[in-house]
């Protein structure tokens, strides 16, 4: 099983801090609505084994989970593609990169954080015949002025499946499992879909994939970014839940 976490990072190297147009204090805040901050040991905090793929630098450098192709990519239209130049409330964030920027920053972050996920998915298949993908978010209690749902009947957890790679018993029986530990779930509310390396999407039914989404407020406090004390008790219950959906996959 690999764990996918692309957006747990806060990171902006130095050397790119000067492209962004916003100021320390409005950065903190920008970084504070856009990062799944603690994603990373939240998800991984009782999973054994499992490896997890985690994508090193913000977001607001490049975002791995975005198609290359603008065309492609439906965030692009507000100036949310693979390289953000606005922020999550339509503000300037950077001036558009020329192709040779842009093309560095894939270079450096997104094309090798794919080809390692890549690499990983082939590992999988060749050792055991089979790969399940957990793709690992946290989304916040309330809507961010881009995003797509504004409805503020937000749920504890958000399941994003793909028509092709996600088995409806798979989803079954995550659903069924978090709503009997008194969660409250939606299907690809507010979010949809589940990353797919590319060389896979679509082509081989062996790579599994599911998104995981857990509402901010259940394990930090929104406003300073700190986990809270329910922290623990999230972690464990992913934990136990995804060890279970491993055996599962066997």
């Amino acid at each position: 099983m690999l764990l996918h976490i692309p957006h747990s990072s806060d990171r902006i190297p130095a050397h790119l801090r000067a492209a962004l147009l916003l100021s320390d204090d409005e950065l903190r805040a920008e970084l504070l609505a856009l990062t799944d901050a603690h994603t990373d040991t939240l998800f991984t905090l009782g999973v054994r084994p499992a490896t997890p793929v985690i994508f090193p630098v913000s977001r607001l450098v490049v975002d791995p989970e975005r198609f290359i192709d603008d065309s492609r990519e439906p965030m692009a239209g507000k100036g949310m593609g693979v390289v953000y130049v606005r922020t999550a409330d339509g503000r300037p964030l950077r001036t558009a990169p020329t192709a040779a920027q842009r093309e560095q920053l894939l270079a450096a972050y997104y094309h090798p954080h794919h080809r390692r996920l890549t690499e990983l998915v082939g590992l999988e298949l060749a050792h055991l015949g089979r790969c399940l993908i957990i793709d690992c978010h946290s989304f916040p209690s309330r809507p961010l002025p881009y995003e797509e749902d504004q409805s503020p009947d937000r749920p504890d957890i958000c399941i994003g499946t793909d028509s092709f790679h996600t088995p409806y018993a798979l989803t079954a029986h995550l659903v069924a499992a978090l709503e009997s530990s008194g969660f409250s779930v939606a299907l690809n509310r507010p979010f949809a879909g589940a990353l797919v390396p590319a060389g896979y999407y679509r082509a081989d039914t062996r790579v599994r994939s599911i998104m995981i989404e857990i509402n901010r407020r259940l394990y930090m406090d929104e406003r300073t970014g700190e986990r809270t004390a329910r922290f623990t008790r999230i972690a464990q219950l992913l934990g136990r839940l995804l060890t279970d959906l491993q055996r599962r996959a066997e």
